[in-house]
């Protein structure tokens, strides 16, 4: 397995496992019965959990484009430093986003976003220069 499909799997584990954490936040509030009901007024949340699935449904949205850069780029062997480093920088500005956006720290939460977004772009590139 290349790099870049390495950190698209590491991605997709994130992807897995942000969930874990919020979800078993919101069970430690709600309680067990209530998080697998339909509580019709449910109690709060930690504030940081409530970010964690924020940033969560963000790298759901950025992994697609992320994936099919990364799968075309395999599709036509195209593995170059500029990929491999595109890669690299968009999973682990994910996963600072999410710490980050968990732990509310406002400006490098948004850098890290663009870290991730300035990771494809370099896929990109490289995927258009060949």
């Amino acid at each position: 397995m290349n790099v870049e499909l390495c950190y698209l799997v590491m991605s997709a584990a994130l992807c897995l496992v942000l969930p874990l954490i919020y979800v078993a936040a919101r069970t430690v509030s709600w309680g067990l019965t209530d998080v697998v009901g339909y509580p019709e007024d449910p109690p709060e949340v930690p504030a940081w959990s409530a970010r964690l699935k924020l940033a969560h449904n963000n790298l759901v949205e950025n992994l697609i484009p992320f994936a099919c850069l990364v799968l075309v780029a395999q599709a036509a062997s195209i593995s170059t430093s500029l990929t491999a480093f595109g890669a690299a920088l968009f999973f682990w500005s994910k996963l600072a986003y999410a710490l980050l956006y968990a732990l509310k720290i406002a400006w490098f939460r948004t850098i890290a976003h663009v870290g991730a977004v300035a990771g494809m772009a370099l896929i990109f590139i490289a995927l258009m220069s060949t």
